[in-house]
């Protein structure tokens, strides 16, 4: 689509506002957090990496971490698990219920998280409790899933309607089981949409905090909540700096990689 020239710089400047209004917010996090000054006073008056040190050695930041790594981990295999049994199943089969399976498995995505989460809340004391299973770790690993369960069957479902069934026909008429045609010719065509959905669900997991917050019992705190809870404690303001920039610098490098694993999985596709 040719447009003019006065049409080209509007949307330049429309993209670069949009860009700008996403992305400078996180600049001046990174920035805060080397900022000398306690009270995050602007502009800084010099650099520092004193509060990269405090929050290195903050016991509760580095709990928390670990917690949202365990809790990540955890919803990353459920999905990779449930998301590719469903993507197949929906692609591959035809069934009563597709179309709405299908539905409800996007659906959470689409959902408010707070709706999700005081879902699940109810839920789960209703059904868990009884049987004397309380908020935790569990739960928020469940909470999770229900969301990350969507990129990695929308990673998986994408893959296999670019994929020929041909190849798999082929290996079978050579005498490769199903199973073998799966480990041989299959999985390695999909492995990389695996991939990119893993790092993608595990990402979404990881910052994730309305879920978390209707999920998680009093002795689970993910690093989300961490940050949200001292957000309102002035001493602790550098500190949550830090660990909000670490937080958007963690949750950057995994949903580079996906990007970079979609791109390529796309072009191997149309060679």
């Amino acid at each position: 689509m040719n447009l003019s020239r006065p049409a080209r710089i509007t949307l330049r400047i429309a993209a670069g506002l949009g860009f700008a209004v996403i992305y400078v917010p996180l600049l001046l996090v990174l920035v805060n957090s080397l900022n000398p000054d306690r009270s995050s006073g602007w502009p800084p008056p010099g650099l520092t990496f004193h509060w990269w040190a405090d929050a290195w050695h903050s016991t509760g930041a580095r709990d928390a971490l670990w917690t949202s790594v365990k809790a990540g981990l955890g919803a990353t295999a459920i999905a990779l698990v449930l998301g590719t049994l469903i993507a197949f199943a929906v692609q591959r089969f035809r069934f009563f219920g597709r179309e709405t399976l299908s539905f409800l498995v996007v659906l959470p995505i689409a959902l408010p998280g707070i709706v999700t989460g005081v879902a699940l809340n109810t839920a789960f004391r209703t059904v868990l409790e009884p049987l004397g299973v309380g908020l935790g770790m569990f739960t928020v690993v469940v909470g999770h899933a229900t969301f990350c369960i969507v990129v990695v069957f929308n990673n998986v479902v994408a893959r296999l309607r670019r994929m020929a069934g041909s190849c798999e026909q082929a290996a079978m008429d050579l005498g490769a089981t199903s199973f073998r045609a799966f480990v041989d010719v299959t999985f390695p065509l999909v492995r990389s949409a695996l991939v990119a959905g893993g790092l993608l669900a595990f990402a979404l997991s990881f910052d994730e905090i309305v879920v978390t917050t209707f999920t998680a019992g009093p002795g689970v705190q993910t690093l989300p909540i961490w940050i949200f809870s001292n957000m309102a404690r002035p001493q602790q303001a550098p500190v949550v700096n830090v660990v909000a920039a670490v937080l958007v610098l963690l949750s950057v490098i995994p949903i580079y990689l996906a990007q970079r694993l979609s791109s390529d999985t796309a072009t191997g596709s149309r060679i």
